[in-house]
């Protein structure tokens, strides 16, 4: 009997409808990683692992750059200004340039302190499965939330 294969030993077309899966949710409210997860395991795949959920996800975060790069100069220059001209700080884009820093910063460490349970106990099915239902749940109230606050409005 012969080990199973790893998904990097899988073929092309496992590959493509994997990244095809990434393109079409990352633009989503819901999980690409998870749903990339979910297509392999439907598919009969091996997990294609964090790393190769990583890889494509950056694809895609580039696109979003290249999409968005005359929004993204705005906030970085706006941003850099307001470290040296005070007066600037108010301005909405270099407001916003802090928040995008000190949002990132919580990931960041939170990837660093729990990536090997990313990497294994976060990728189970059924925690996975799990917590899209609990987004789809909160996801569907706030939208309800909202459809009442512009009911009102």
């Amino acid at each position: 009997m012969t080990a199973p294969r790893t998904f990097h030993q899988q073929s092309v077309l496992q590959a493509a409808v994997v990244g095809l899966v990434q393109g079409l949710t990352e633009f989503l409210p819901v999980s690409s990683s998870a749903h990339l997860r979910v297509t392999s395991a439907l598919l009969h795949w091996p997990d294609p692992g964090a790393a190769f959920t990583a890889v494509t996800q950056r694809r895609t975060e580039a696109a979003v750059l290249v999409y968005f790069r005359r929004e993204i100069a705005g906030v970085v220059a706006a941003w850099t200004t307001s470290l040296f001209r005070p007066e600037r700080r108010s301005d909405p884009l270099a407001k916003l340039g802090w928040f995008i820093i000190l949002g990132s910063v919580p990931i960041s460490v939170l990837g660093l302190l729990l990536q090997n349970v990313i990497e294994t106990a976060f990728r189970d099915l059924w925690l996975i499965g799990a917590a899209l239902i609990v987004f789809g749940l909160v996801l569907g109230a706030a939208d309800r939330v909202a459809r009442k606050d512009q009911a009102t409005v």
